[in-house]
């Protein structure tokens, strides 16, 4: 047997050859694609395509494949959270990266352009609601990428030692990881978007600082992630899922940014009063620099 050869056990193809949980087939998904938290968002984004050639729907994982301005592209649904998108990055590369017949790795590998539109919460008093930022570095909070080699420049390592000793006496348990977003893209929406780092948390609540009933040992995050500074950096805001999207995609070759929609300040407590009208926008610009 060769010696790459991938098991059914590890490898989940269902009867109609698809992957197991995207049900989807290689050849249905485009080399740049959109990720979006919300199913509901799928066809936000999709609503612009000049058509659609391909939907399906399974569990919370909603895929649209279609065309816009003649490139093809791909916007599907992660659900929340780093376990989740563990699975969605994973099937992704599978599809475009290993044979399903022969069950091994490809050859020649491909690299996908992976973009997340997703909504945020704000740590800082110069960013407001509505604005819309892309992170140019994550620190995780979860544990995803603990679980997988990461290689980190000098300056990577030198950033997340300062945010670790920074945090460790407050939270001692705490190891957060770094990654980075594609340089290519952070230079192509950059030019229309200010560069943030943001926190991704295993959670929505005590994990983001949240109390409503349950007692939580996270009342000063906030402040604390606020006051952060390590040179010119500071940390801008929260979501679930960066740190994962960057960190695996790295891990596997592709080329990942994330966008943001602050909707929460969490310095002045105030949500946003048109968080619809600010998601639009995000989505109706991301999808024009991405196609032009």
């Amino acid at each position: 047997m060769n010696e790459n050869y991938i098991p059914e056990s590890e490898l989940i193809i269902n009867p109609n050859g698809t992957i197991y949980h995207l049900e989807l087939l290689p050849e249905q998904l485009a080399d740049i694609v959109i990720t979006v938290g919300d199913p509901d968002r799928v066809g936000e984004v999709s609503k612009y395509f000049d058509r659609i050639e391909f939907q399906i729907h399974h569990r919370e994982l909603v895929t649209h494949t279609g065309y816009l301005n003649n490139k093809r592209l791909s916007v599907l649904s992660t659900g929340m959270g780093t376990d989740n998108i563990d699975i969605v990055l994973t099937e992704l590369d599978a599809l475009a990266n290993i044979d399903f017949v022969t069950r091994t790795p490809k050859k020649e590998l491909t690299s996908l352009q992976i973009i997340r539109l997703g909504t945020s919460g704000c740590v800082s008093e110069e960013l407001a609601n509505d604005e819309i930022i892309i992170t140019e570095t994550a620190f995780g909070l979860d544990t995803l990428m603990h679980y997988y080699p990461m290689e980190q420049s000098i300056q990577e390592t030198v950033y997340l030692d300062s945010f670790a000793n920074y945090m460790r006496p407050h939270f001692p348990l705490l190891q957060p990881y770094i990654a980075t977003g594609d340089t290519a893209l952070l230079d192509k929406f950059g030019t229309i978007y200010k560069r943030g780092t943001t926190i991704t948390a295993p959670g929505f609540y005590a994990p983001q600082g949240r109390q409503l009933r349950a007692n939580t040992d996270t009342k000063n995050l906030i402040s604390l992630l606020q006051n952060f500074r390590h040179k010119h950096f500071r940390i801008t805001n929260f979501e679930m899922e960066t740190s994962g999207i960057y960190g695996l995609g790295k891990a596997l070759g592709h080329r990942c940014l994330s966008v943001n929609a602050l909707v929460a300040n969490r310095v002045t407590q105030k949500f946003s009063t048109q968080p619809e009208k600010t998601i639009q926008r995000m989505i109706e610009q991301s999808l024009e620099l991405i196609t032009t």
